[in-house]
């Protein structure tokens, strides 16, 4: 990886869940699967990532990670909501203890007034109940905002392993 700011967040979440004895699995959406290459460029990786889900369209959130129908509808892909379910569906459909998920708009087209491009929504889950979620809003190219979305959800890992809340947008 020729990223080191991305290597270090992934190093470290992979410290924390090696402590903890803890896997991972991952759901990207608007990241496209550069959260799960970030991670797996790691070398051993393998002993804390289990798995990724890569559900770019709709119908692969609720096929792959069993994101409800209803949620999407009521509150669009890009939601706190549907972060939440498709991190629920990744640690319940994997044999992780730890999931991350992430959705957004990169852009540079389909923002809205109320969602503009650069909004993403994380979700942070463990297998016992813990769950965390959070908005933020990102600047710059599609490239830009994407690797913002990994980086902040890499630090989200970090955070929740470490019990320190989310600053919330």
């Amino acid at each position: 990886m020729d990223d080191p700011e991305l290597e270090d967040l992934a190093r470290q979440v992979g410290l924390a869940l090696a402590r903890q004895e803890l896997m991972l699995a991952s759901a990207e959406s608007c990241t496209g699967g550069w959260l799960g290459q970030t991670i797996t460029s790691i070398a051993g990786s393998s002993a804390w990532y289990e798995r990724g889900f890569i559900t770019y369209a709709d119908i692969s959130k609720r096929e792959m990670l069993g994101v409800s129908s209803k949620t999407l509808e009521q509150n669009g892909a890009v939601s706190r909501e549907v972060a939440y379910e498709m991190a629920e569906g990744a640690v319940t459909r994997s044999h992780a203890q730890v999931a991350v998920s992430v959705t957004g708009i990169a852009g540079p087209d389909g923002g809205t007034a109320e969602k503009p491009v650069g909004m993403v929504c994380f979700a942070w889950l463990m297998k016992e109940g813990l769950a965390l979620t959070e908005t933020r809003y990102f600047s710059g190219s599609r490239e830009a905002i994407r690797r913002q979305a990994v980086a902040g959800a890499l630090q989200g890992v970090i955070d929740l392993l470490h019990g320190i809340p989310p600053v919330t947008a």
